[in-house]
Formats: C-alpha cells, sequence, structure tokens
C-alpha cells in the first residue's frame, strides 16, 4: 500500500476558495496562505450545528487511530449528504519527528495540504514559541537592568518553550559567565506552554490578551505573584499571536471542509482544539466532528470537565475509537504478537473500554458510540467478542474501515452517530467547580479513573493551599499524567483497581486560568526515541518529501 504522503500526494486538491464557500465563507472572509490553506478572519458566535466528541481507550505508543477516525466519520457524513466541518488540533513537531508521526489523518483519511500540516502550516506554534519565549526574555532582561520589582530568581515559574522533543533541556542553566543573572531554567514543549492553552481557550482577540496579562511569572521576594501585565509583555506578546488566533481551513482528501487550529498535549496539557475554531465550526456547519487527545480519561475529561465550561458548549455525541491490537495489548498479550488471534487476552482489555463508555455514559450523561478502527488482522472471532462485549455495555459498536477506504469506510459510523445525536442530553460533569483543589482532582481519579483516592507530595500540599489563599481555588483542574494506563503508572493496564494517584507538583495558570495538577513521573518536555521518525525523513532529488506519515 501506498503510504501517507504517497496517497496526499495523489489527491487533487480543491482550491481553498471552494473550500470556504462550502461553509458559506466569502472571500473577504478568509486570508489565502497559497491556494490550499487559509485563514479564517471573521468572527463567528451563533453555534447551530450539532457537536461530536471523538475521544478513545488508552492508546498505544502509535495511538488508535482517533483523528484517522474523525476524518473518516466526516467524509461519511459527507457522503450521507450532511453539511459538516471538521475541528482538528494542530500537529506539534515533536511527535512528528519523534515516535508517534504527524497527526493529519492517515491512509485514505486525511487532511491535506498534509505535508504543510505536520510540518510548518501557518506558522502558528511558531508564533505561539516566540509569544513564550518574548516574555522569559523580557522577564530575564527586568532582572539584570535592577529588578525594579523585585523578582526573586529562584521563584520564577514561567518557562522557556521549543517545539521539539529534546529532553536535554528539561533542566538547564542560563546567565552563565556574566550573560544575565545566572538561575535554574526548564524547558517545556510547545505544546504544553500556558501561551498555547490560553490561545485555545481565549474567546476573543480582547481575551486573549487579557489572559496573557495575568500569566503568573514567578513571585517577588514578599512572596507576592508577579504577572505578565507588570513586565508590560502582553501588548507585544499579542502581536504575535494576532494571526496565529485565526483559525487555519484546509480540507480533507475528499474535500470536505477542516479547521485545524491549535495543539496542546493531552497528557501534559488540556488536549483540545481552539474554542474559537469550534465556535466558527458550529456556526457555519450542521454537524462539526471534533477530537480530544489520548484516551478519554485525558482528552474527554478536559474537553467536559473544562472546555465546555469555558466555552459554554456539549457534544450531542461522543465516539470512543479502539483497536482490536490495543485491546490485546491492555489484556497482557506479547507486543510482537499482537496480530496474532487472541481472545484470551482481548477479554481481558475490554474492561479499559468499559470504563471508558461507562464514564461517557454514567459521568458525564452522553450518548456513546464505540469505533473499532478495523485493521487487516482482526479475525471474525476477535470482532465478534468485541460486538457482543460493547452490546452488553450498552453501547453500539461500529467497524470502521475509512482508512483503506476514506468515507466509504466512514457511512456506517456516520449513521450510527447522525442517530444517537438526536436524542436530547445535559452534559453532567465529574467535578464540581466550587469545590476545593484537592476534592476536584480526587473526583475525577474515582470518578473517571476509577481509582480509590490521592495522595500528595508535601509542595503539592502547599501549593494548594497557597493558590487557594490567592483566590485560584475555584479554577478547573488539569491533571498531567501517563495516556498509557487509567491510573498514574503506565504498565498498570486494563481497568487497574484498588490504586491512588500521586500528585507530586501543582501549577497555577493565572493566564489558562485553570490549575495543573503533575502525577507520576510525566514530563513537560519529551524526549526522543532510540529511533525516532526523524531519522527515515528526507527530501529526494525531485526536493519532495519522503518519510512522513
Amino acid at each position: 500500500m501506498l503510504s501517507d504522503i504517497e496517497i496526499a500526494k495523489q489527491c487533487k486538491m480543491q482550491e481553498i476558495g471552494k473550500i470556504a464557500a462550502k461553509l458559506g465563507l466569502t472571500e473577504d472572509q478568509i486570508e489565502r496562505y497559497g491556494k490550499y490553506k487559509a485563514k479564517i478572519t471573521a468572527d463567528f458566535s451563533a453555534r447551530k450545528g450539532k457537536l461530536v466528541l471523538v475521544t478513545a481507550i488508552n492508546p498505544t505508543a502509535s495511538g488508535e487511530g482517533k483523528t484517522t477516525v474523525s476524518i473518516g466519520l466526516a467524509d461519511g457524513m459527507s457522503r450521507l449528504g450532511k453539511k459538516v466541518c471538521l475541528a482538528l488540533r494542530e500537529p506539534s513537531l515533536g511527535p512528528v519527528f519523534g515516535i508517534k508521526g504527524g497527526a493529519a489523518g492517515g491512509g485514505y483519511a486525511q487532511v491535506v495540504p498534509m505535508e504543510d500540516i505536520n510540518l510548518h502550516f501557518t506558522g502558528d506554534l511558531h508564533a505561539i514559541t516566540a509569544a513564550n519565549n518574548l516574555l522569559c526574555a523580557m522577564l530575564d532582561n527586568h532582572i539584570f537592568r535592577g529588578n525594579e520589582l523585585d523578582i526573586d530568581p529562584k521563584k520564577i515559574y514561567f518557562r522557556r518553550c521549543l517545539d521539539m522533543n529534546d529532553r536535554s533541556l528539561r533542566n538547564v542553566t542560563i546567565g552563565k559567565n556574566g550573560e544575565g543573572v545566572e538561575r535554574k531554567e526548564h524547558f517545556e514543549i510547545t505544546a504544553a506552554s500556558e501561551i498555547m492553552a490560553i490561545l485555545c481557550l481565549s474567546t476573543s482577540l480582547k481575551d486573549l490578551k487579557r489572559r496573557i496579562a495575568n500569566i503568573i511569572v514567578g513571585e517577588n521576594r514578599k512572596g507576592e505573584y508577579v504577572y505578565a501585565r507588570d513586565l508590560k509583555a502582553e501588548g507585544s506578546m499579542t502581536v504575535l499571536l494576532k494571526d496565529a488566533i485565526k483559525p487555519n481551513l484546509v480540507q480533507t482528501l475528499e474535500g470536505t471542509p477542516a479547521i485545524v487550529h491549535g495543539g496542546p498535549f493531552a497528557n501534559i496539557a488540556h488536549g483540545c482544539n481552539s474554542i474559537i475554531a469550534t465556535y466558527t465550526a458550529l456556526s457555519l456547519a450542521d454537524w462539526v466532528v471534533t477530537e480530544a487527545g489520548f484516551g478519554a480519561d485525558l482528552g474527554a475529561e478536559k474537553f467536559l470537565d473544562t472546555k465546555c465550561r469555558v466555552a459554554g458548549i456539549q457534544p450531542d455525541c461522543i465516539v470512543v475509537v479502539a483497536t482490536v491490537k490495543a485491546l490485546k495489548l491492555h489484556g497482557g498479550a506479547d507486543k510482537s504478537n499482537l496480530s496474532q488471534e487472541d481472545l484470551s487476552a482481548l477479554e481481558k482489555g475490554m474492561p479499559n473500554l468499559y470504563k471508558h463508555i461507562e464514564n461517557m455514559k454514567n459521568v458525564y450523561r452522553k450518548p456513546v458510540v464505540v469505533a473499532m478502527n478495523r485493521f487487516a488482522t482482526d479475525t471474525p472471532a476477535e470482532i465478534e467478542a468485541v460486538m457482543r462485549g460493547v452490546e452488553q455495555a450498552g453501547a453500539q459498536v461500529v467497524f470502521t474501515d475509512v482508512f483503506l477506504k476514506g468515507g466509504e469506510g466512514g457511512e456506517e459510523l456516520a449513521k450510527a452517530v447522525c442517530a444517537a445525536a438526536q436524542g436530547k442530553s445535559e452534559l453532567h460533569y465529574s467535578y464540581d467547580l466550587n469545590d476545593p483543589i484537592k476534592k476536584k482532582i480526587a473526583d475525577v481519579v474515582k470518578n473517571v479513573y476509577g481509582g480509590e483516592g490521592v495522595t500528595f507530595s508535601q509542595e503539592a500540599e502547599e501549593k494548594i493551599a497557597d493558590a487557594e489563599k490567592r483566590g485560584y481555588g475555584k479554577l478547573p483542574v488539569i491533571i498531567a499524567k501517563t495516556q498509557y494506563s487509567l491510573s498514574d503508572d503506565a504498565k498498570l493496564l486494563s481497568r487497574p483497581t484498588g490504586f491512588t494517584v500521586h500528585v507530586r507538583d501543582i501549577i497555577v495558570k493565572g493566564g489558562a486560568e485553570f490549575v495543573v495538577a503533575v502525577a507520576g513521573s510525566i514530563m513537560l518536555m519529551p524526549g526522543l526515541g532510540k529511533h525516532p521518525a526523524a531519522e527515515h525523513i528526507d527530501v529526494d532529488e525531485q526536493g519532495e518529501t519522503v518519510g512522513l506519515s
């Protein structure tokens, strides 16, 4: 079979003005970035469409095809005559050159131009990186130039970022040899930065600037917070982001409009595309398909408990994506033999899927459809076992062939989703926003992860008390943990019980307006594997990119 990039290059893309017209957009409402990309410049707030959230079980290292299923579902809806628009996140260069690869879908369910989207696209992530590091530069320059705000160099919380997996930058020393004030610094990947979160949670340019001004950069020697506004940084930072905040319009291989905007990870950030992109799609289309990062315990939880609260939206249906291979892995199957029939491992792994179904139905009280991303190695017996188990769990299951068949392979799923979304359902949350921070974290662990409780380091305890004392106790909580398990231990697969989650650190994001609880050994700056994808990406003699997936 052709590679993803070969399939994408064979696609006869429609000129972006034609894609815009499908959504009712005029030339005055878009800014072109070449023939096949554009920024949407008009503001929309009608929010008339039905919203479908695509999430997944706890994934394997290569993912379960959540974005691919989202794209195939939208193309399937389009084939059924629906006016549909995708709302997806932008890829980060870190995973593109790391182990996971790109995030533009796969096979015959892709958004294009795939190469552009996976690499520099319209420059949004570069703008976010620049705005983030401008604040850091202004902060360190202020200290170097006399430190009028009396900032304590040992209590600086805002970090530099880079859109790349680079573990060597996790802990560094800057300002050595008199080149500034020497202090410890810690880089985050751009997708985990507060600027990324702010861009994705802002509802307007004005709101973006307000949030940037409220970023907590550190403390002065009196123990008072110092904000970005104290450094007079919000104006110049907003200038760097004034184009990045505009949603990006592209298309699928089949010409379905797709808005791709914002890219926070869900294991170390809040995992959802921008609110502005979602508003725009809901205003222009009758059906909107969006996805949230990693498993439903991460991306979907943050979408439902945080983004929906901030944006005032809720999904009409939730799709949980799974694969037979991943379920067998959760059941203890050997990684090297996942293609062989193993009903015992499959049955042992199914409880992971059941838990995610239960969460969406019983915690958030939303209709659920399970989308099994079909592989050629799935046997009839395995397919039957999955269908029987999911039906017993009270959900509908559809095996999709979107990777090989595109929208045609997503039609059955589209029919199931459209039918499920017709009913009325009111979103419930996993925690009460007015509860104390520790109670909110404990409720997520109990209700969503299925854990028994939470333990906190002494540092986390002190930071929670301090956050509540300073007036940040009513903010949503974002738990940063491993994506591979419902727990904070990547080795506890399927549906573990009797576990507790350990919160080792607390980070107050004053601009993003949430509190991050760092659980387990999760790193805010990923590293590269032994053989990263970067080893196989190249340019041929004709100047064409090869090896990108």
